[in-house]
């Protein structure tokens, strides 16, 4: 690796500005905007207790020689989505933690359909990936069930439509769900 190269951070915490040129928000990414951020701290679980963890991507580093022209973000962008094969590393922080019974009932209190089949996918599998795709289906869900939880699961779901709206807002950013034991 030569000397002058160096991290360049590429994606970081999305704002809430548009932005130049952007247009406005859609309904959907508005009425997530309105969500309050909870603080990702409850239900309380212990150190030693299976656990459910959400990260959100908080940046994406790429070594590269020289700073990259705003022409060419598009490439940057690509290459991020092509991911590790050109040197992208993914830097995730941890924004909702439970225990696994408590996420279990969260789930349960999904009507049956895609959503709750996206979410119940960290019992099969151990772990998931919220990204674009998932942010419309998984926000008209929450939506149809946040006033029929208790007050610790609704803040819950309040955070998780927080990072739905940061996804909206900035495609690279995703969340990553996994059982930890």
């Amino acid at each position: 690796m030569s000397q002058d190269r160096h991290p360049e951070v590429l994606a970081q915490r999305a704002s809430t500005d548009d932005g130049p040129g952007r247009p406005g928000p859609s309904p959907f990414e508005a009425r997530l905007r309105r969500a309050p951020q909870g603080d990702g701290k409850f239900p309380a679980t212990s150190a030693s207790a299976a656990e459910i963890v959400f990260y959100q991507l908080d940046a994406k580093i790429l070594e590269r020689e020289t700073d990259i022209p705003k022409q060419a973000r598009e490439v940057v962008y690509y290459s991020l989505a092509i991911g590790h094969h050109v040197g992208v590393f993914d830097c995730f922080k941890p924004i909702l933690r439970c225990s696994v019974d408590f996420y279990e009932r969260l789930v349960a209190a999904f009507p049956d359909g895609d959503a709750r089949k996206k979410l119940d996918g960290l019992r099969r599998f151990g772990e998931i990936i919220i990204d674009k795709t998932h942010t419309r289906l998984l926000g008209a869900a929450i939506e149809t069930v946040r006033d029929a939880v208790g007050e610790e699961e609704g803040a819950w779901l309040d955070t998780l439509t927080a990072s739905l709206a940061a996804i909206e807002r900035e495609p690279a950013i995703y969340l990553m769900g996994r059982r930890r034991s």
